[in-house]
């Protein structure tokens, strides 16, 4: 039985479609005609097998869903309106990014933001109340060692996954600070567009012309309705007190300074527009920040007792690293460890310096421009590489502990399904009365 646990993050915004029938039921919640066949279709589209069971599968898999909302209800675990509102804009982020921009995604639909979130605010409040659900079964799961060696001895010897080269990389970086002259003159142009709007010109128009945020610029500078933990503290503050149409003063933020207006609140969600001006560093400032990095450099290589963990803590400008020794953590999987093709996705400049490296070695300074657009130097150091291999325990074993809880708590699921699955009224369409379920369920007769 393959368990939901895994699936549930992967719903996403579809198209809708016409409701056209009630193929089963469990609790008072319902399975639609159109539910499956909506997943055929992206799975046709995905290029993903699709055989005569596929249609039977899809129904379980939503049934499994549905009980787990039922068993929610009757638990009382609930959904706070702020954990719905924070998924939903992450969605929209994410599909906004694929589609190309807001516009775009505004004209597939053919239905504003707003509208588009409210078509499917029960749906992401449902996959919420099943993620509530399912971790309230498995929270309690723990994995010891003996069971990761005993999962690792149940895999067939020609099954054992191949694990590609990996690497592990540190930075310590500079960051040359920003003048007070270059400071001084964001300000002024920034007070300039103040004057500006007073004299009756469009805040968008202006954030269109001038804002370095490109995501919003092309929107006239608008964000979109978010709540103020979507924003980082200094905007949020500057906005929260805005009223319709009013300009606050200037803003600093981590990405630059800003001019924030009012468009319009409801309840604790704001939508504004910005105009964010990122102040430049000079070419000498760059250079003071490579000598720098040219003595540090030489400083690990002369001191044995020094070393690049230190020298990260000491002199990096960087908060995500300098704490972790400089060591840099994969966000695809939460891990230090990076597969070279992960690491060319994510940033391609670093992937050319590593390859250029033995294990150990530091790279010369190199110009790099961070993920809030500034310019930077870097020293890198490729920690270690290893060599492509078959999984093993000795150099694997993160990997089997969480593929052994994964398999531990799908087992609890299966566990918790048979002990519910007639705590609710179950009933499926005769033309899926003959489907080869894993599950025996007491189907009711109409």
């Amino acid at each position: 039985m393959t368990i939901i646990m895994a699936m549930i993050g992967s719903v996403g915004f579809a198209q809708p479609q016409t409701i056209d029938k009630v193929i089963a039921v469990i609790g008072e919640k319902v399975v639609l005609h159109s539910d499956i066949e909506e997943q055929v279709d992206q799975m046709t589209l995905s290029d993903m097998k699709v055989t005569e069971n596929t249609r039977c599968e899809l129904v379980e898999d939503l049934m499994y869903q549905k009980l787990f909302v039922t068993q929610a209800k009757a638990d009382s675990i609930e959904v706070t309106e702020e954990q719905v509102e924070q998924e939903l804009s992450r969605r929209l982020r994410y599909f906004i990014s694929q589609i190309g921009s807001e516009e775009e995604l505004v004209k597939f639909y053919g239905k504003t933001l707003d509208q588009i979130k409210e078509d499917f605010r029960d749906e992401v409040e449902e996959i919420l109340l099943i993620q509530s659900m399912q971790q309230n079964v498995v929270g309690a799961v723990r994995v010891s060692p003996a069971d990761v060696r005993e999962f690792y001895a149940q895999i067939p010897k020609d099954s054992l996954p191949y694990i590609n080269s990996q690497a592990r990389v540190a930075q310590v970086v500079q960051l040359p600070p920003v003048s007070k002259e270059e400071e001084e003159r964001i300000k002024e142009k920034l007070r300039g567009f103040q004057e500006r709007v007073k004299n009756g010109e469009d805040f968008g128009t202006l954030a269109y012309l001038y804002s370095a945020d490109p995501g919003s610029a092309a929107q006239n500078g608008e964000l979109g309705f978010m709540d103020r933990t979507e924003l980082v503290v200094e905007f949020a503050n500057a906005a929260i007190g805005l009223q319709k149409d009013e300009v606050s003063d200037i803003v600093k933020t981590q990405f630059g300074f800003h001019l924030i207006q009012m468009i319009d609140r409801k309840g604790d969600r704001i939508n504004v527009r910005h105009i964010l001006l990122i102040p430049q560093t000079s070419a000498t400032d760059l250079q003071k920040a490579r000598a720098k990095l040219d003595s540090i450099k030489a400083q690990i290589a002369a001191v044995d007792t020094f070393g690049f963990s230190n020298a990260a803590l000491e002199f990096s400008t960087d908060k995500e690293t300098r704490m972790n020794g400089g060591e840099m953590m994969n966000p695809v999987d939460g891990t230090n460890l990076f597969e070279l093709e992960t690491l060319g996705q994510i940033d391609r400049s670093l992937l050319f310096t590593v390859q250029k490296l033995n294990p150990g070695e530091i790279s010369d300074p190199e110009l790099f421009e961070t993920l809030d657009g500034k310019r930077a130097y870097r020293l890198v150091q490729l920690k270690e590489i290893t060599k492509p291999h078959v999984a093993n325990l000795k150099d694997d074993y993160s990997r089997l502990q969480e593929s052994t809880k994964r398999k531990k708590e799908n087992e609890r699921l299966e566990e918790w399904i048979e002990e519910h699955k007639n705590s609710a009224y179950i009933w499926v369409d005769d033309s899926y009365a003959s489907c080869p379920f894993q599950t025996k369920w007491e189907i009711a007769v109409r």
